[in-house]
């Protein structure tokens, strides 16, 4: 027959049935799903010929019942026909069976909003079996709801996919939820962090650093204080990255080679994430930054500013123009390259690069997929392939992206 379902109890089947008819008569619920063995199937069937005309039942049987897979797929079947019968509470009762069985009913439907119980007994037999009649229930909490498990793993695979903003969400929800005071001050803590990786991801680099400053040692003194190595682990390492950013603060509006590998280490992420497109065109703009952080580094000048030829470079005034109004890759590396040809300098950056852009060498067949790219003049994609094959060929330049950033 058909009834409502608004309760549905998942159980667990052993060989005794006392403690399953206690379940039943303290949850009260609509419909029944058993997961039992092929031992204690039985024990199912009578408990569906007692109570069949009040409840609804479905049973799910396991061939092995200490095979913590297959119990596993068995109990997440188990919640889909709960769902499927538009359940509005769903128990989940481990009291019966193996403890495997147990193990594995908690691993599949924790976090699933599942209540957990358990039949105990303040008397017991000689075998550890509670006693008939001093049958008692509890209610067990979930220890993903407890922890913010959910929350925790969510956090943790955004931050390992860059997804800095899913990552502050997943912390809102976390902060959320009941915490201990020192709980509050690491979550806290830890959301300010993201919220500067999520800054510097996006290149602004001086309110990420202001933002470490303020979160990243206070969430690195709670991880120790709980000696929790993983988060000491990542917290430690971003000290280390937070110094390379304060390298860049320091030449702010410069081109430098701190700002050149972090621009190239953005690259890496946004490939990392599938962002071909976008990652190919940071590659772009690096030759670029490469020139221009190397002539700087030896000259102080800056080829597009006439302000930083000094006296010793005003006969070369000239090219400040012409690096100004060069319509694209090509032609700076010309400029650049000539540049350091008045100059008397021979074999630099800019002068190889040039010359392999209009020689026999590989840039300018590399460069090709960017600039038949949407995202340039074109309406090409832009595959996997095209990206690595340019940035392995840069890292033959000695351009090298700053590492990585730790995960979780």
């Amino acid at each position: 027959m058909e009834t409502q379902t608004h309760k549905v109890l998942i159980l667990t089947v052993g060989q005794t049935l006392e403690p399953l008819e206690f379940s039943l008569s303290e949850h009260t619920p609509e419909g029944v799903i058993f997961v039992a063995s092929q031992g204690s199937q039985p024990v199912a069937g009578e408990l569906v010929r007692r109570y069949g005309d009040a409840l609804r039942f479905h049973t799910l049987l396991l061939d092995d019942p200490e095979d913590m897979g297959e119990i596993f797929r068995k109990a997440r079947e188990a919640l889909r026909k709960a769902l499927e019968w538009e359940a509005r509470v769903i128990v989940a009762d481990i009291t019966g069976g193996t403890k495997t069985m147990a193990a594995g009913a908690v691993l599949a439907l924790s976090g699933q909003g599942v209540t957990f119980s358990y039949v105990g007994g303040a008397k017991r037999d000689d075998k550890g079996r509670v006693v008939s009649g001093s049958e008692q229930m509890r209610l067990l909490e979930d220890p993903t709801q407890r922890y913010g498990l959910r929350e925790w793993e969510g956090f943790r695979r955004a931050w390992n996919q860059c997804d800095y903003r899913a990552a502050q969400e997943f912390l809102s929800e976390l902060l959320a939820r009941p915490l201990t005071p020192s709980e509050l001050r690491f979550y806290g803590h830890l959301k300010g962090v993201t919220e500067a990786m999520l800054d510097w991801d996006l290149f602004r680099h001086k309110a990420a650093g202001e933002k470490l400053k303020e979160h990243l040692e206070p969430a690195l003194a709670a991880a120790e204080a709980w000696g929790h190595g993983a988060k000491v682990r990542v917290l430690q390492a971003l000290k280390e990255a937070e110094a390379r950013l304060s390298q860049i603060q320091e030449k702010e509006g410069k081109p430098n080679t701190a700002l050149l590998s972090d621009l190239l280490a953005n690259a890496e992420r946004r490939a990392a994430r599938g962002r071909f497109d976008d990652a190919l065109a940071r590659l772009y703009r690096a030759i670029e930054m490469a020139i221009e952080a190397d002539i700087f580094e030896r000259t102080g000048v800056l080829l597009d500013d006439e302000k930083t030829f000094t006296e010793a470079y005003k006969e070369h005034l000239s090219f400040a123009k012409r690096y100004q109004e060069a319509s694209g890759l090509r032609e700076a590396l010309s400029v650049a390259a000539g540049f350091d040809g008045a100059l008397g300098a021979t074999n630099t950056l800019a002068q190889r690069l040039y010359a392999e852009y209009t020689g026999k060498g590989q840039l300018g067949s590399l460069l090709a997929a960017r600039n038949q790219s949407i995202l340039a003049h074109g309406h090409q994609p832009v595959s996997e392939a095209h990206y690595t094959n340019l940035r392995d060929y840069l890292r033959g330049f000695g351009l090298e992206p700053a590492p990585a950033w730790p995960n979780w």
